[in-house]
């Protein structure tokens, strides 16, 4: 009897784990089947700097696969990794372990791991599978990333010419903090696909459990400052989204949807506060965009900027307002990459101390006045606040969503 009742518990939350309980193209806090962390920064001239820490967590019993993939700001995939998780996991990974010394994160399914299963325990109402697909894999050597692939990562990531290739991948900040942003998918197998390979390879071993969650963490010990805000939890609903709706990969497949993925929106609303004796630190809002296609996934000459196909990107509408309504607009306000933090007072210039911005970043002319794979301008966007004082305490939160890809907002703010 108590094993038919684990049986059936078992059964019940796989079933549970098609659609969760939210809406699609409405981004909640909810299990999901893709993680998005949105912006990263590590500097990796100072161990006491900035970095960036993630957790993916299994909302779920039974066992699963996470793929994880690292991009460039500029969103070239430079670096991908499995995460085994067995039921009700939780994993922590450190951005400047991975980057700045190659150690990936030590998980193992049951196949691969010790006979007393130390690598991944197995909790008392928690699963552990076998993922043949992983034998050789997992765990990971530990560095798992050689000194020379090291060098490239952090030659690329902060805009410099990878030692290896000669081309670039990233804006040109050539500061020693490493930049970009990180996908997490559920997946059925352990893999080296990039998402960008969607159509060629990719969408075999993607899968839809809406079952992980989480968040991320910029820490800085050397000014004692730390603040988090969960990741951006994107679910599946293939049966709805079908091809010719925009989905959050559906540019790395021509528009056909088979990843299944919501849509992100393309225009947001947020406050922000200019540097006042309150918050002297002003606001910083950590913008992520949508981009080119596959073709464009991939490094380019660094004579230029960013890729030819689509940098720099554009915007429609940015209103900036006060806390008496009163209205500024500027039509030269550049938010060119696919993930950055852009502080509100040197990028925005407003003339008020206080207030809320309406950003509308469909594309706009420009290099790519259209999304190839769909032949509109309703490219998605996410947007996260953050507000700072004395470089130790902040106040965040995610801006507020106003439309979504597949139903946009396609009027003037007047």
């Amino acid at each position: 009897m108590k094993h038919k009742l684990a049986f059936l518990f078992v059964l019940a939350s796989l079933l549970s784990m098609g659609q969760a309980f939210a809406v699609i193209g409405t981004i909640d806090d909810v299990p999901a089947a893709t993680l998005l962390l949105p912006y990263f920064e590590v500097d990796i001239a100072n161990q006491n700097g900035i970095n960036t820490l993630f957790s993916i967590n299994n909302a779920a019993p039974i066992a699963l696969l996470a793929h994880v993939t690292i991009w460039s700001d500029q969103s070239v995939p430079v670096l991908n990794f499995d995460v085994y998780l067995t039921g009700y996991d939780i994993q922590t990974i450190s951005l400047r372990e991975v980057l700045q010394n190659g150690n990936l994160p030590q998980t193992a399914s049951a196949g691969q791991d010790t006979p007393g299963g130390t690598i991944s325990p197995q909790g008392p109402a928690s699963q552990d599978l076998n993922f043949a697909s992983c034998n050789g894999t997992l765990p990971y050597g530990n560095p798992a990333l050689n000194a020379a692939f090291r060098a490239h990562l952090q030659a690329v990531l902060q805009g410099k010419p990878s030692p290896s290739f000669g081309t670039c991948y990233g804006s040109k900040r050539n500061d020693n903090i490493l930049r970009g942003y990180v996908t997490v998918d559920t997946v059925r197998e352990c893999n080296v696909f990039f998402p960008s390979q969607l159509a060629s390879g990719y969408d075999s071993v993607l899968t839809d459990q809406n079952a992980l969650w989480g968040d991320y963490t910029y820490v800085n010990s050397a000014q004692n400052f730390a603040t988090g805000h969960a990741l951006v939890h994107i679910e599946s609903d293939p049966n709805s989204l079908t091809s010719g709706f925009h989905t959050f990969y559906g540019r790395y497949a021509g528009g056909t949807a088979i990843d299944g993925r919501e849509a992100l929106p393309t225009t947001m609303l947020a406050r922000y506060l200019n540097p006042n004796p309150l918050f002297t630190g002003g606001t910083d809002f950590i913008i992520w965009r949508e981009g080119g296609d596959q073709t464009s996934a991939t490094s380019y000459a660094c004579t230029r900027q960013g890729p030819a196909q689509w940098y720099p990107l554009t915007s429609t509408q940015i209103v900036i307002f006060d806390e008496t309504e009163q209205i500024v607009t500027d039509g030269n306000i550049v938010i060119p990459n696919e993930a950055q933090r852009v502080d509100v007072a040197t990028t925005f210039i407003s003339p008020f101390n206080f207030g809320w911005i309406f950003l509308n970043l469909q594309l706009n002319g420009g290099v790519m006045p259209l999304l190839p794979a769909y032949g509109d301008r309703y490219a998605q966007m996410w947007l996260t606040t953050e507000q700072t004082a004395n470089g130790r305490f902040s106040a965040g939160y995610e801006a507020i969503q106003r439309d979504n890809a597949n139903k946009p907002f396609t009027f003037p703010f007047p």
